[in-house]
């Protein structure tokens, strides 16, 4: 028998008992543990490095070793767990995500929110799209989070160029992007995880505005108080700066993609999802960009 959502501590709010969260050290994951753990849930957090997670996030949630390329470590990960966040690392195979999926299926998890794309149900070809459709077909009660661009790759894969060039370097052209907060994408997460209401859904997360990154480098010269200069190039010299700074070619590939979809002007729309489903409006750049000032310092 599949357990669910419980009212064990008599207050009337539904809570799981048990949230398995992969990429648990990533960009949503980490911020996904810190909601989760504020809350009733019980946390698992699957990391090929339980060790070192533990040093980030102390001894309240539980800590299981795991690495979606083995499925020796898959039954241990999966064992009485009730929620599922999953994630498709750039990079894997596809048959691994929607394999670990229908182990997930077979062994009586119920719930698994899946981080997918905005858009993707436009593309079929799309790896997102292909897991998002197989997982539709197993007996898991799915919500797919289709997130736009997030804010912190900014902080993460670009920072360097911002840091030591002060440019942002991306070949998106003068495409649009509706910015999301990783934040605010693991706050939604944490909510239709251990919220009722959300069963077999799709969420567009966006941002509030649709920013070209001209205007982000204006944000970021403002907030920094110094000049950051869009460099926007070609699609082959980003590719030659992603390898040589030792990227995966399967991500290299990916991020070329991604950008060439800006450049196309597919990557703008907004959506009120974020607010709907938080009770209030999305982070903007410049908050994301103020909260992360240290980050951009030299």
């Amino acid at each position: 028998m599949k357990r669910g959502l419980t009212d064990g501590d008599g207050s009337g709010r539904p809570t799981a008992d048990r949230v398995l969260v992969t990429g648990a050290t990533g960009t949503v994951g980490e911020p996904l543990v810190r909601e989760l753990s504020d809350g009733d849930a019980s946390v698992r957090l699957a990391t090929r490095s339980p060790d070192d997670a533990r040093e980030r996030f102390g001894e309240g949630p539980e800590y299981v070793e795991f690495d979606l390329a083995h499925p020796e470590t898959w039954g241990a990960t999966l064992a009485d767990v009730d929620r599922l966040f999953l994630l498709y690392p750039p990079g894997s195979a596809v048959s691994d995500v929607t394999e670990f999926a229908d182990a997930a299926d077979r062994v009586g998890v119920e719930h698994v929110a899946f981080l997918s794309i905005l858009g993707a149900e436009k593309f079929p070809v799309l790896p997102h799209r292909r897991i998002e459709t197989h997982i539709a077909g197993t007996d898991l009660a799915h919500t797919f989070l289709r997130a736009s661009w997030f804010a912190q790759n900014l902080s993460e894969i670009h920072r360097r160029e911002i840091v030591e060039r002060d440019e942002i370097f991306v070949p998106a052209g003068d495409g649009v992007l509706s910015f999301t907060d990783a934040r605010d994408v693991a706050a939604v997460a944490a909510t239709v995880l251990t919220e009722p209401g959300h069963r077999d859904r799709a969420y567009d997360l966006t941002g509030p505005a649709a920013l070209d990154f001209e205007e982000v480098a204006e944000i970021f010269s403002e907030v920094l108080d110094r000049p950051i200069e869009y460099a926007d190039p070609s699609r082959l010299t980003f590719a030659r700066q992603m390898y040589r700074r030792r990227f995966s070619p399967g991500f290299v590939a990916f991020m070329v993609a991604e950008y060439s979809v800006v450049r196309l002007g597919r990557s703008g729309r907004t959506t009120d999802d974020v607010e709907a489903l938080l009770g209030r409006p999305p982070r903007t750049v410049r908050e994301f960009v103020e909260d992360y000032t240290d980050e951009f310092r030299a």
